[in-house]
């Protein structure tokens, strides 16, 4: 059950990975606006579930704590990572959200049955080694003018940090209430894109079918297979592995010509790969027998 949690996870990360290809290919719809269209697509599996079996629709009728967390996870990271980046260079702020991880599974060690050992930790950090390799390949540089897009950027690392670990907590809740959590956050992003952005529409059938994929795969059946994923797998396993989506993002930005090669991404790759093996290193080694003492 616990690998099986942990692999779905990961396909979260895999999805994420997706995310930069897909947004480059999706023209320049603004961000909020970008956010209202792909949760309300990322919601349409739940909703067609609820359709065939509507006996499921109170499985939606959690504590408010439940809503609260779950809406302030989803949208107020991104309303939190948008303005980051609206507030400081993109480079920086996104290293400094990339946090995240980190605070998993450090925070980890703060739940119930969990303990935090060293390999966890260093996966961990070798993980971030790995995305400051990544995201300083045109230099990187912090700057006292832009404290307030590196301080929403901070704050949005420990708001993704927590919604995830929180939702380890509520292992009972059922995931279709993800379902409410993309609407909620889809209606909140317009309300968002309606005050703070200009309406620009996809140009083209490809830029449309961008942003389609984007909201089936990195802003809708990713956030499925995380809650899945944090609530059954092995969350600091998952935790350090997330750094590979920066990694994959990489790789596939340059496969599909969007980027050039670079030394670095080879550095991330062993960064990332090893902390990843180091931090499941539980998982991946097998357990010793135990031996009954003979009387």
């Amino acid at each position: 059950m616990k690998i099986r949690g942990t692999l779905i996870g990961f396909t979260a990360i895999l999805m994420w990975s997706l995310l930069a290809l897909m947004t480059a290919a999706s023209g320049k719809v603004p961000p909020f606006q970008m956010n209202a269209i792909t949760f309300a697509i990322g919601s349409l599996p739940g909703l067609i579930l609820f359709a065939f079996r509507p006996q499921r629709i109170r499985l939606l009728k959690q504590p408010a704590k439940v809503w609260i967390i779950g809406i302030g996870g989803l949208f107020g990271y991104h309303f939190l990572y948008f303005t980051a980046l609206r507030n400081a260079p993109a480079v920086e702020a996104g290293l400094i959200a990339y946090l995240w991880p980190l605070l998993i599974v450090v925070g980890s060690a703060l739940l119930p049955g969990e303990r935090l050992r060293w390999y966890h930790v260093a996966g961990a950090v070798a993980g971030l080694c790995g995305t400051i390799a990544i995201v300083s390949r045109n230099g990187l540089s912090f700057d006292g003018a832009y404290t307030l897009g590196y301080g929403t950027a901070f704050i949005c690392a420990f708001t993704w940090a927590g919604y995830s670990l929180l939702t380890r907590s509520f292992d009972r809740v059922s995931t279709d209430v993800v379902t409410g959590f993309c609407l909620a956050t889809s209606l909140l992003s317009l309300v968002c894109h309606l005050a703070l952005e200009t309406t620009i529409w996809p140009a083209d059938a490809s830029q449309w079918a961008a942003v389609v994929g984007l909201g089936l795969l990195p802003v809708g059946a990713a956030f499925y297979a995380w809650d899945y994923g944090v609530k059954n797998g092995d969350i600091q396993v998952i935790g350090a592995a997330s750094y590979a989506a920066p990694l994959l993002s990489t790789l596939i930005l340059v496969l599909s010509g969007f980027a050039e090669p670079d030394w670095r991404i080879l550095a991330a790759c062993v960064l990332i790969t090893g902390g990843a093996v180091l931090a499941a290193r539980d998982m991946l080694r097998p357990r010793k027998p135990v031996r009954l003492p003979v009387e």
